[in-house]
């Protein structure tokens, strides 16, 4: 396994520090029988062939082996693994919801990305300065250049997960429900693998209806179905589970657009909230934490008392006094007012497909997985 790791230069390849020469010695840890040192590495790579989002040269050229890694059944942390390809093909996930990827836009973008790439220093190269790196040379770029190597850089690492399309699939099945969910997860991502996918998503998710134990890996497998221009289930809506008809919810509402169903628009509402008599005022700042939101601001989330963070809220639930509505970012769920303030009950929007986007993609953690 991994026979080719030290065929490739890696000393030549820069990554996120400099020469990529840890990089080895970082994918075979991800085989340790120690669980400290997986997760050390499993960090250490988040940190130096995606750093921050960047994608690097080297990037493309550790995916093959991460691939072969997550494909060995013996492999602990499959999941963590999955969630680091689905990273190094498309960044953060918010940028691109609730439409999903624009892999050809990318692609456009990315021409004449590689001649600029050719010329780009790389360590080892007489002065070369770690220190320095690329830099100069960037900057000697015009923002188009720059634009159009950063593109093709990013699209290189994208088509090197793409080709784990068909190993993804197969983890639909997997006996862990988190390496089912992550795989589900992934895939929604490659638009142009849509067709075999879908199918797989299809078998996966019908299966996963038919076992209460895989809500999440269920509703993600639908959000995937929309994402990839795919409908769900019919019987999906009207699934005893929340998360399952949440994510066919969402699912038929990105595919539907404005000619979505009453009961799709419905649940999409459901999820921001409605007020009732106990939560008619939006937290103080004095009550909301700095990375979680309070029971209360969790209860406009889901309509119930779980707590749930969430990235994106709705724009039709807007304080009636001060017209702030919750923050958008991951720090805190409120854009604090300094008192409570009456929330105005939120509408039908415009358009369903506004109701989509309004909803979008929360994160939530089980015991049996998560949703991000």
């Amino acid at each position: 396994m991994l026979e080719g790791l030290d065929q490739v230069d890696w000393a030549r390849l820069p990554h996120a520090y400099g020469p990529a020469d840890d990089v080895p010695g970082q994918i075979r840890a991800l085989r340790s029988s120690e669980a400290s040192q997986r997760t050390d590495a499993l960090w250490q790579l988040y940190g130096n062939i995606f750093h921050q989002g960047t994608r690097y040269e080297a990037t493309a050229y550790a995916v093959p082996f991460l691939l072969e890694v997550l494909a060995a059944p013996d492999t602990a942390d499959r999941a963590g693994l999955l969630d680091l390809l689905a990273n190094i093909a498309v960044g953060y996930d918010e940028t691109w919801l609730p439409a999903g990827l624009p892999i050809t836009e990318h692609r456009q973008a990315a021409i004449g990305g590689d001649a600029l790439l050719a010329m780009t220093p790389r360590p080892g190269d007489d002065g070369y300065d770690e220190d320095e790196g690329d830099f100069q040379y960037l900057e000697s770029l015009s923002g188009e250049d720059q634009n159009r190597l950063f593109a093709h850089v990013a699209v290189t690492a994208y088509d090197a997960v793409r080709v784990g399309v068909p190993l993804f699939r197969t983890l639909l099945t997997d006996l862990d429900p988190v390496v089912r969910t992550r795989a589900a997860y992934a895939l929604a991502w490659f638009p142009e693998e849509a067709s075999g996918s879908l199918s797989a998503l299809d078998a996966a998710t019908s299966g996963n209806l038919a076992d209460s134990g895989n809500e999440v890996a269920a509703a993600t497998a639908m959000v995937a179905t929309g994402l990839l221009r795919g409908r769900p289930p019919a019987a999906a809506l009207n699934d005893p589970r929340p998360l399952v008809r949440w994510g066919a919810a969402i699912a038929l509402a990105n595919v539907d657009g404005t000619a979505a169903s009453q009961a799709v628009v419905d649940e999409l509402l459901a999820w921001t909230g409605a007020p009732t008599a106990a939560t008619t005022t939006c937290p103080s700042s004095a009550a909301t934490s700095r990375d979680t939101p309070d029971s209360h601001s969790a209860r406009w989330v889901s309509g119930t008392s779980t707590p749930r963070s969430t990235r994106y809220w709705p724009a039709s639930l807007r304080c009636q006094a001060c017209q702030r509505c919750p923050s958008s970012g991951r720090r805190s769920a409120w854009l604090s007012p300094q008192a409570p303030c009456l929330l105005a009950p939120p509408t039908r929007p415009s358009t369903p497909g506004n109701a989509a986007s309004s909803t979008y993609w929360y994160s939530y953690q089980t015991s049996g997985g998560s949703m991000t």
